[in-house]
């Protein structure tokens, strides 16, 4: 009884510690979304979030603050060199974080609805579904709590039950476990497309920008499907592609033709991705600085005839650069207004970030029709 309340305090604990975490979280959100305060991103389904002024509890003892203990030197003497500061220091605690909770206090900052899968889902997938207790089973599927209620029914059957003195020794015939079954499951398979811009006029803090808006990119859709995958393109004057860490080092010099972009893409989705089993997201950042009028049209037809097709959505990002002509923004908006009603009107979404700050509203402006 004892050891139950116990644990039940520190799950209350636990608990309380967790809602005090989300909303110093929820509270810093646009600074952790603009400057990137995260460790270990690319591994895993956990962060690291840094959060500051929250005290760990620590054990207090008293004053050591001077003083030599044994050995050489005289009473009252100081140790170290230097003098003490006098401003207080600033706390800073890591806590992990899973990626599925981060993604659900995003939604909830921007006011991000839910995404509706589209098509049928036809992929299915096996899952262990657990449904009942059993009275055998490995030591990790261990009931607690119905183990203890099946020792205490023992023990009041058997008159051992003391309430003065209330221990309960559950044995191994008390002892119960969680069962399960294995279910089919539908499963709505997302897939990414990342394009970027490599040439010249594109540095690093361009890619900085584009490396933290694909993360919450990454963060929100993964929270939405069951399986994703994400796949990356590169171009100049050419398109190629590539890995992830490719994708967000790799420099190019020399001119730009976007159409290669948009061309490797549509052979790809053409080769591998059924649009009836995928949720396709296309997403591609540009400084708008293209070679010219002639593959702007190549470029809007490719979006109109090839890509939107077969896509929930085509993103395309314009982050500022000092060398680019940023035009190529307004051609993909006249041809492709929000207020179309064509029947894939509403798939092209555009939006500028011009620095760390405009991150936070380019993902409101990407996913708030929840497609």
């Amino acid at each position: 009884m004892l050891c139950a309340r116990v644990i039940n305090k520190i799950e209350q604990d636990h608990q309380r510690f967790r809602q005090i975490v989300r909303g110093k979280i929820r509270r810093d959100l646009k600074r952790f979304i603009s400057r990137g305060d995260f460790v270990g991103q690319e591994g895993g389904r956990f962060v690291s979030v840094p959060v500051h002024d929250i005290d760990i509890p620590t054990f207090r003892y008293g004053d050591n603050s001077g003083g030599v203990g044994m050995g050489e030197g005289e009473e009252g003497q100081g140790v170290g060199k230097g003098q003490g500061g006098d401003q207080p220091g600033k706390h800073l605690l890591e806590v992990d974080v899973s990626l599925e909770e981060l993604a659900d206090i995003l939604g909830e900052e921007l006011q991000l609805p839910r995404i509706e899968p589209k098509g049928q889902h036809k992929i299915t997938t096996i899952r262990d579904k657990y449904s009942g207790i059993r009275p055998t089973g490995p030591a990790s599927l261990r009931h607690f709590k119905r183990s203890y209620r099946e020792a205490l029914k023992r023990q009041l059957a058997l008159g051992q039950y003391d309430p003065d003195d209330p221990v309960i020794i559950p044995i191994r015939r008390d002892m119960r476990y969680r069962s399960w079954e294995e279910v089919k499951k539908p499963q709505s398979n997302a897939l990414i497309v990342y394009m970027m811009d490599v040439s010249g006029s594109m540095g690093d803090e361009q890619k900085e920008l584009v490396r933290l808006e694909a993360f919450w990119i990454d963060t929100w859709l993964r929270r939405n499907y069951e399986g994703t995958e994400s796949r990356y393109i590169v171009h100049d004057v050419a398109a190629q592609e590539v890995d992830r860490r490719t994708f967000f080092t790799v420099r190019e010099d020399g001119g730009t033709r976007i159409s290669s972009a948009y061309q490797k893409c549509k052979e790809m989705l053409d080769a591998h991705y059924d649009p009836a089993e995928w949720n396709t997201y296309l997403f591609h950042f540009s400084d708008g600085d293209n070679s010219s009028e002639s593959d702007n049209r190549t470029c809007i037809q490719l979006i109109e005839k090839g890509l939107l097709p077969v896509c929930n959505m085509f993103g395309y990002c314009q982050v500022a650069s000092p060398y680019g002509s940023g035009s190529f923004i307004n051609v993909v908006r006249e041809a492709f207004p929000s207020s179309g009603t064509a029947p894939d009107a509403g798939k092209v979404v555009t939006s500028r970030v011009n620095g760390r700050d405009d991150i936070f509203e380019s993902l409101r402006t990407f996913f708030k029709a929840g497609k």
